[in-house]
């Protein structure tokens, strides 16, 4: 049997269950869940190999209209992801506005590929309203093969990775065996600590935080890290603090927990925090933060 592998890559609204798919599909906890819209600022690739095939999927930032430079750029990678994909898998969800960002609709309709559609959260619908929204989405999208799926609770998800399997191009693989993700080690303890931030702080906190990874030792039996949170205003910076500092430290001790189960292996983690004003609509703090514009 011939080997096949390809590019599937996984577009959508924002919190329509994306990252929750893309681990389950790849065995691995490669992207950041939280209940918050704009959780994925990032393309985030996750590599599956068998025996005969590779599947280099990436999640994307959930589609919306920019209000900021920022948002320029998640929205870039979303549209990047149709370019360059052998197989899309456009996810919603039973909750969503069906037209809602309608010009992406129409990028994904113009599309010379497979595409298939994951009606996500499927726990929260009883059968007739599941029908009635595969009926809706036949006319959405009419080249799109349909199917429904619960990522939580990991409902019909192994079919799903035996028809993307199907649907691969014969190809050699794109990657050793052994690789995981295209991302480094310091790219997840960033995005570890920003799921944090995400959990334990409110309104406008999460989205004003960038995270950076200073240093990165690994010794032995310890991973010495040294952590930057960049905010936008004084009055953010005192808030990720907290008094006497006991909501940086809440932090802290959760991100390094979470960190530790990551690698496997003590953390050593030391986090400060850093006024850096108006950066999300700065072209070239952006581009310093590992943004593409």
């Amino acid at each position: 049997m011939a080997f096949k592998s390809g590019f599937v890559n996984i577009v959508g609204n924002p919190n329509v269950g994306k990252s929750t798919l893309m681990n389950i599909l790849v065995g691995e906890r490669l992207s950041i869940i939280t209940s918050k819209s704009q959780t994925t600022r990032h393309r985030i690739m996750g590599i599956v190999t068998g025996d005969d095939y590779q599947i280099v999927y990436s999640d994307t930032p959930g589609v919306l209209k920019p209000v900021y430079k920022l948002q320029e750029s998640m929205l870039k990678y979303s549209e990047d992801a149709l370019e360059d994909a052998d197989v899309i898998l456009y996810i919603t969800d039973v909750l969503e506005s069906k037209t809602k960002n309608q010009f992406f609709l129409d990028m994904v309709n113009r599309l010379d590929v497979p595409i298939v559609l994951l009606i996500n959260k499927i726990d929260l619908a009883d059968q007739a309203k599941v029908e009635e929204l595969i009926q809706q989405w036949h006319s959405l999208i009419p080249k799109a093969e349909i199917h429904t799926v619960s990522a939580l609770h990991k409902f019909n998800t192994e079919n799903i990775l035996k028809r993307i399997v199907e649907l691969l191009p014969e190809n050699p693989p794109y990657f050793e065996k052994d690789r995981l993700t295209d991302k480094p080690e310091r790219f997840f303890v960033s995005e570890i600590i920003r799921e944090k931030v995400l959990e334990l702080y409110e309104k406008e906190i999460p989205y004003s935080v960038e995270v950076v990874v200073e240093t990165f030792k690994e010794e032995e039996s310890i991973i010495r890290i040294q952590t930057v949170i960049n905010v936008i205003r004084d009055s953010q910076k005192g808030i990720i603090i907290g008094k006497g500092g006991t909501a940086l430290k809440r932090l802290g001790s959760a991100a390094r927990k979470e960190i530790e189960a990551f690698f496997g292996k003590k953390i050593y983690l030391e986090i400060f925090v850093k006024v850096c004003k108006d950066w999300r609509d700065n072209a070239g703090r952006l581009r310093g933060f590992g943004y593409d514009l």
